[in-house]
């Protein structure tokens, strides 16, 4: 054993939590990190199931999972295990060589898209990175059109209200405005049309479209659904135009409406789809599926790449996850809880619409308590998410139970009170200045 060898084996770990509070950590976060997510809600340190603690101690039930990432919740005991066997075993090869567990899960992503002959996976680290993938895939869909005038394909459509990630490409797919503005000029060529308008969609795609990009359901906009009417649509339209298909089921995919896709039931086959966020069951793992040969031999070798992507810890992680999903009838759970949030939120005074499929929900309130609710929730022991003034996003991890789901529903009027008091209480101090 080397010097450095035994210097690493003998060394104990490093203390990162110690003794310090909350404060102590967010007045070094301030010193030390970037402002661009603002002043963290809390210090998290610890977390099981869908259960996770502060650095001052005190429990949240998780209703938000990362933001749909934490599919199996916190420290699953079989993806931790197979995390660090993998680790233990092999942690990183370049893109000059593959993995048995690369190799393995684009085989099990095929599968469960039932994905047709020819179809391919593409790995990355994120969904951004994934949409990234899939915007660069869009550009080379640049063949004659059906009619055969060869005019070029510069036109890829995404809707309103789209939230496809923050890279330059992905962001010019997204298109909230505050998002956008500092970082213009975006690539060129992306037009967003209103969300869920069939006669929209058809009269926006021509000759010249490459791509349309659509969301299942909106996470980012407050959970709104497409609804299977319009997909179907979407595939008719884009088919006869020669335009392809991609569907963004970054937060909406790998269980979390239930099913492996939002899409399945409306019966279509896209041209790609994009996964991340709960398909490393926290782990860092994007996917872009390309369904059939034409379109998975749009980007050719040299094309676009990946240090990281696809390397064989984020892809056991992601085996891992899929093989819980499966074996432990997690897609069951899904349907039977979120049905039942769903119901029971509808019934909540001061809850006047809920949307959403499985345990990807949204529900509007009656007045702008939103943010305060977030606040109010903190306080209360639950961590919600609030995408508008009058909006809450659910995204719990796949196994909430209804039990727990039931802890936060009692619990809801309470928040929405003690939320309705204090935003009226900031606006009575404005008010006063």
């Amino acid at each position: 054993m080397s010097a450095l060898e035994k210097e690493v084996v003998e060394t104990p770990a490093i203390a990162i939590a110690g003794h310090s509070t909350g404060a102590d950590w967010l007045a070094r976060y301030s010193s030390s990190l970037m402002g661009v997510f603002g002043t963290p809600q809390r210090v998290l340190v610890r977390g099981a199931g869908s259960l996770v603690w502060d650095a001052d101690g005190k429990e949240y039930l998780d209703l938000l999972g990362g933001i749909a990432v934490n599919a199996l919740g916190h420290a699953h005991p079989f993806v931790t295990s197979v995390i660090a066997s993998q680790l233990a075993t092999l942690g990183h090869v370049s893109n000059f060589f593959t993995s048995p567990t690369q190799i393995a899960l684009a085989e099990k992503l095929l599968a469960i898209t039932k994905a047709p002959a020819g179809s391919k996976v593409f790995f990355a680290n994120s969904g951004t990175e994934a949409n990234e993938a899939a915007f660069k895939l869009a550009r080379r869909n640049s063949g004659a059109s059906p009619d055969d005038t060869a005019k070029p394909r510069t036109k890829i459509i995404a809707l309103e209200g789209a939230f496809h990630g923050r890279t330059m490409g992905a962001l010019a797919l997204t298109a909230k405005e505050a998002y956008r503005a500092p970082f213009e000029p975006l690539p060129g060529g992306v037009v967003h049309i209103p969300f869920g308008d069939i006669e929209a969609l058809r009269a926006a795609v021509d000759e010249t479209t490459a791509a349309v990009f659509l969301e299942p359901i909106q996470g980012e906009a407050g959970v709104r659904p497409l609804s299977i009417e319009y997909l179907q649509a979407a595939r008719e339209i884009t088919s006869r135009a020669g335009a392809l298909l991609i569907l963004d089921e970054v937060q909406t995919g790998i269980g979390r409406t239930g099913k492996w896709l939002a899409s399945e039931d409306a019966g279509i086959a896209p041209d790609a789809v994009t996964l991340a966020k709960g398909l490393g069951g926290g782990f860092p793992v994007g996917a872009l599926i390309t369904f059939g040969e034409a379109t998975s031999s749009l980007l050719a070798a040299g094309q676009h790449g990946t240090t990281f992507g696809g390397n064989p810890v984020a892809t056991a992680a992601a085996l891992a996850t899929l093989h819980a999903i499966e074996s432990q009838g997690v897609l069951g759970n899904v349907l039977a809880v979120g049905a039942h949030l769903r119901d029971s939120l509808a019934a909540v005074d001061g809850v006047t619409e809920v949307r959403g499929e499985g345990l990807l929900i949204g529900f509007d309130l009656d007045a702008d308590v939103a943010a305060a609710m977030v606040t109010a929730g903190l306080d209360a022991g639950f961590i919600i998410n609030s995408p508008g003034p009058r909006t809450i996003r659910l995204a719990p991890p796949l196994i909430l139970t209804t039990e727990q789901a039931d802890r936060f529903l009692a619990a809801l009027p309470g928040i929405i009170n003690a939320a309705t008091l204090q935003t009226a209480s900031a606006q009575t101090a404005k008010d006063a200045q």
